[in-house]
């Protein structure tokens, strides 16, 4: 879906071509700079109406991506606020989201599998740092510098983010479904051990190609959850795997957080180490 004339240029940048986002208040286009011809992404936040926990959640953003410049975090190049609208100008990433890559390539090899992990553990000792949860970890989140097995791995899309210091906690229901902790399902406080259940899950589907819980709603999800006694395992598949592989997935994969691995023993694992 091509740009509507009306806003076909914002600051130096020209929008080209719709990409994706959250319609309404989000929608994510293929940009060109007008000075450097160099393309981008351009993330469009409509303001009026934005639910004030979504407003906090883009001050989040904005100041985490302005703070922090990494590999396998998402780069911010620019700031552009209208009237109606926030635009951050984004590096683009030619390579699109795992979930594509996942789609169109089916599970990955465990030492793909390790090498995609180990760069999104590296992105989120960066979040750690700064106290940020992202809430909404999952492949399409996850973006690839370029296609192939190669790529540079860039956490994206921090519109559910927040900050969360050691000790606090809060209750908001948010994310999605596949990928969401069941503490969050169930209405509870939590922390930043939900990016784990969603680490757990990613890595899961990475090694099988399909997600480890299904449900048509959070309801039916909570009781898959609570009927596995073993992570569900593709029998072509189990039988290759190192060990510490099944290791780390069912140790992210716990339903109780405070029996769940912690970041610490997360970031240190053997299946991360080089």
């Amino acid at each position: 879906m091509a740009a509507s004339a009306a806003e076909t240029t914002v600051g130096g940048y020209e929008l080209r071509e719709r990409l994706g986002g959250r319609p309404p208040s989000t929608v994510v286009w293929r940009a060109v700079s007008r000075s450097t011809g160099c393309p981008v992404a351009v993330k469009q936040v409509r303001l009026a109406g934005l639910p004030g926990t979504l407003r906090d959640s883009l001050d989040c953003e904005v100041c985490f991506l302005a703070a922090v410049t990494h590999p396998n975090i998402i780069r911010l190049l620019d700031a552009i606020q209208t009237q109606s609208s926030l635009y951050l100008v984004l590096e683009l990433c030619e390579g699109g989201d795992l979930a594509a890559f996942i789609e169109q390539n089916g599970r990955v090899e465990e030492r793909v599998a390790r090498n995609f992990m180990r760069q999104i553990g590296a992105g989120l000792q960066v979040l750690r740092m700064h106290h940020v949860v992202h809430r909404d970890l999952k492949p399409e989140n996850i973006l690839l510098s370029s296609p192939g097995s190669n790529a540079i791995l860039k956490i994206s899309d921090f519109g559910l983010s927040r900050v969360l210091r050691p000790g606090e906690y809060t209750d908001t229901s948010c994310g999605t479904c596949l990928y969401m902790a069941p503490e969050v399902m169930l209405f509870k406080k939590y922390d930043g051990r939900v990016d784990l259940w969603s680490i757990g899950a990613i890595l899961f589907e990475l090694l099988n190609g399909y997600p480890p819980f299904h449900g048509r709603s959070n309801f039916q999800l909570l009781q898959c959850i609570n009927r596995t006694t073993s992570l569900p395992f593709s029998e072509t598949v189990v039988s290759k795997l190192q060990p510490d592989s099944i290791d780390l997935c069912t140790k992210l994969l716990c339903s109780n957080p405070v029996k769940r691995i912690s970041f610490q023993e997360f970031f240190s694992h053997s299946f991360l180490r080089p």
